[in-house]
C-alpha cells in the first residue's frame, strides 16, 4: 500500500503543486489490470491498485481546471522481476498465456506508446482514462 498506492498520490500532489502555477501538466499513472478485476492471492496489491484508478479519476476531476490532465496505464501481466515465479511455473505461466489474446506476455517496451500519447498534446482532453496495455486480458 505504501508503493503502489500512497506513493503515487503524495508524489501526484507534489507534482501538481509546481504544475498548477504553469496551468499545464501530465500526470501518469501506472495501475493495473488488476484495478478492474479481483485478482487471485494479491488482495492488497489489488487493492492498492483498485485505489490508483480512484486518485486518478478524483485527482482528474479536481486538477482538470489547472489544466493537469492525470491519466493512468493498467499494464497486464509483463515479464519483469515481479511476475518471474509465475513465469517460472510452467502451469501457471500456461493458464495465464491461454487468457491473453496476444498469447505472450508483455514487455516494459509495450507501454512506450501509451506512455508518449498520454505525455503529449494528443491527449490533452483526457482526463481521468485508465488505458489497458494488456495484450487483450481484459476482453476475455
Amino acid at each position: 500500500m505504501q508503493i503502489n498506492l500512497k506513493a503515487a498520490f503524495f508524489l501526484s500532489q507534489a507534482a501538481a503543486r509546481t504544475m498548477v502555477p504553469h496551468r499545464h501538466g501530465k500526470i501518469i499513472n501506472i495501475a493495473s489490470m488488476l484495478s478492474f478485476q479481483g485478482g487471485i492471492i494479491v488482495p492488497s496489491y489489488t487493492a492498492a491498485k483498485s485505489g490508483i484508478a480512484g486518485i486518478t479519476r478524483a485527482l482528474a476531476n479536481e486538477w482538470a481546471k489547472h489544466g493537469i490532465n492525470v491519466n493512468a496505464i493498467a499494464p497486464g501481466y509483463m515479464a519483469t522481476d515481479n511476475t518471474a515465479a509465475l513465469r517460472a511455473d510452467p502451469d501457471r505461466s500456461k493458464s495465464i498465456l491461454d487468457r491473453i489474446p496476444a498469447g505472450r506476455w508483455g514487455t516494459p517496451d509495450d507501454l512506450k506508446g501509451a506512455v508518449v500519447f498520454l505525455a503529449s498534446s494528443a491527449s490533452d482532453y483526457m482526463h481521468g482514462a485508465i488505458i489497458p496495455v494488456d495484450g487483450g486480458w481484459l476482453t476475455r
